[in-house]
């Protein structure tokens, strides 16, 4: 059973919009798309996908979440399920793709800017390019769990540690840590400060 999320949180918008949802109101289905798709597209991001391939996986997630919405028991659960799907399925694919490329291209990808887009690429700062840079450098733990954390909206600890396999008290202190990590890393690169 999953724990009750805080009212007003994401988990518990994510779990009213689901309830209407599957109580027949089926436009709620967009404001559920709205609400979870900004964290669900980070979440497969931060499994090394690709801009193409992370969208890919959240489509699949959303496709298998109304094929299977009368098979998720408790409502509170969708934000977790949701996630997990993504985290597995992005990570599966990316292991996929990663077998079918040489090694020098997967490095290459790991540190490349979270965006593929080449007009924003060209516009990077230098201040931008050495953050991007420092951030690729941090463990892939550290770079999952920050990449989720900063880009949800109030993000509901408890779902997002089950879906990064973390207990719930760590997510804190490792933020925490890799937060410091980042800032001791930037503050050593004298292309930061200039």
């Amino acid at each position: 059973m999953t724990a009750p999320a805080a009212p007003g949180s994401l988990a518990t918008r994510a779990a009213e919009a689901f309830v209407a949802y599957r109580s027949g109101e089926t436009e709620r289905m967009s404001e559920l798309v709205d609400l979870m798709s900004p964290l669900l597209w980070h979440t497969a991001r931060a499994q090394r996908a690709d801009a193409a391939l992370a969208e890919d996986v959240v489509q699949t997630a959303w496709l298998r979440l109304v094929d299977r919405a009368d098979e998720i028991a408790e409502p509170q659960a969708v934000m977790q399920w949701l996630l997990t799907t993504v985290r597995r399925e992005a990570w599966r694919l990316v292991r996929q793709g990663d077998r079918a490329r040489p090694e020098s291209e997967v490095v290459e990808e790991a540190t490349a800017p979270v965006t593929d887009d080449p007009e924003a690429v060209s516009i990077l700062t230098e201040r931008q390019r050495v953050l991007w840079q420092h951030v690729a450098a941090l463990s892939d733990k550290c770079r999952e769990l920050l990449r989720v954390v900063a880009f949800a909206d109030r993000p509901d600890y408890a779902a997002v540690a089950a879906a990064l396999s973390m207990p719930v008290g760590s997510i804190g202190p490792t933020r925490g840590r890799c937060l410091h990590k980042l800032r001791t890393a930037l503050v050593a690169d004298a292309r930061w400060g200039g």
